[in-house]
């Protein structure tokens, strides 16, 4: 599913036409990316958490030439899904 896909499923969801459900899901994601961006964590209770967590700097290789080379510290965005999420992966169907 991509963001148009969802867009789609929004629109025949809540009943609204396309432009509010793209405003909607762009301001939501918007949302969560401002938040991300301070350091913070949002949590949806039964969907999931994101948070930003620190890599540490490592050497890696070229695989091209095996040579070894830096790679930087940096900040990721991680996702831990929650319990009602979990359970309705793995439902049987």
């Amino acid at each position: 599913m991509n963001k148009s896909d969802l867009i789609g499923v929004v629109v025949k969801g809540a009943g609204i036409n396309r432009t509010q459900a793209d405003t909607a899901i762009s301001s939501f994601l918007s949302g969560i990316e401002g938040d991300l961006k301070k350091g913070g964590r949002v949590t949806l209770v039964g969907f999931g958490t994101f948070s930003v967590g620190n890599r540490k700097a490592r050497t890696g290789r070229n695989p091209q030439t095996g040579q070894p080379l830096k790679i930087a510290a940096r900040k990721v965005a991680r996702f831990s899904p929650g319990a009602d999420l979990k359970a309705a992966v793995n439902r049987k169907k």
